[in-house]
């Protein structure tokens, strides 16, 4: 009997001392971090997913990037449910996207701008290209006539009067220089620059193989660009917690200078 008192003073005492739940109780356990899987393409989408990763974690979330290296499967991922958030692509081709494959994925928020620019190793000056010269642009709908414009203010053709971001090779209908435009995967557009006259390459993976859109190109897409990448997540979960997260994460000074910093022009945040 006074063995069991004097066991239930000490365990009172410890109570008030330590603040233990009690003897023989587990003390509570820390409330598990939530898992944020995000779809992103390698640079820079993931490499500042990377950067924001400790913010995360101290938010509560424990961040999961899957990485892609193509502009389809991102969207696929994130449709099926396998993915909480896409991080890679501008409104127009999350728009297009959404039409011509009926997904229903919406946009969250837009983060930055990667300027497309135009690269050449055979000339200096855009202006100097040849009669005939060879041009790859990227092959997706919003990303060619992204391309498309480029050259239009660049001055080398015209297209169908108002046809905007939708434009394609078919809508092209003054070609002075009588380029040779082919349509090659976006990813793999940089890697024909050795074989053509000119390439219209996609910021990040220009800034993936070494080019910067600011000092290696021979024209630059217009700062009043609309293309803003965004974060894009599933209709009816635009308002997730974990979604809203991620979006406050990438939108600090924080990021903002890192983005300013490392890429020197290449990714230009619009928050």
């Amino acid at each position: 009997m006074q063995r069991r008192t004097l066991t239930a003073a000490l365990c009172g005492a410890a109570v008030l001392a330590f603040g233990l739940t009690g003897c023989g109780e587990k003390a509570p356990e820390a409330p598990k971090a939530v898992t944020l899987t995000v779809g992103a393409t390698p640079v820079p989408h993931a490499d500042i997913l990377k950067l924001i990763e400790p913010d995360l974690k101290k938010d509560g979330y424990d961040l999961k990037i899957v990485e892609f290296s193509d502009y389809v499967s991102p969207n696929l991922a994130l449709d099926a449910g396998e993915v909480d958030a896409n991080y890679y692509q501008h409104k127009p081709f999350l728009d297009a996207a959404v039409e011509h494959r009926r997904l229903k994925i919406a946009s969250i928020a837009p983060i930055h701008i990667l300027p497309m620019a135009a690269y050449s190793k055979k000339v200096k000056k855009i202006t100097d290209l040849a009669d005939g010269a060879s041009v790859t642009i990227p092959n997706d709908p919003a990303n060619g006539g992204r391309a498309l414009l480029l050259l239009e203010d660049a001055g080398l053709l015209k297209l169908k009067p108002g046809i905007g971001v939708k434009a394609t090779v078919l809508d092209i209908v003054s070609n002075p220089k009588h380029l040779r435009i082919r349509e090659v995967e976006a990813a793999q557009v940089p890697r024909t620059l050795d074989d053509v006259d000119l390439a219209v390459v996609n910021s990040n993976y220009a800034i993936g193989v070494g080019l910067n859109p600011v000092t290696d190109s021979i024209y630059l897409e217009s700062k009043t660009s609309p293309y803003a990448v965004v974060v894009a997540a599933r209709q009816g979960h635009e308002k997730d917690a974990k979604v809203q997260a991620l979006v406050k994460a990438l939108t600090t000074e924080k990021v903002r200078k890192f983005m300013t910093d490392k890429y020197k022009g290449g990714v230009v945040p619009v928050f």
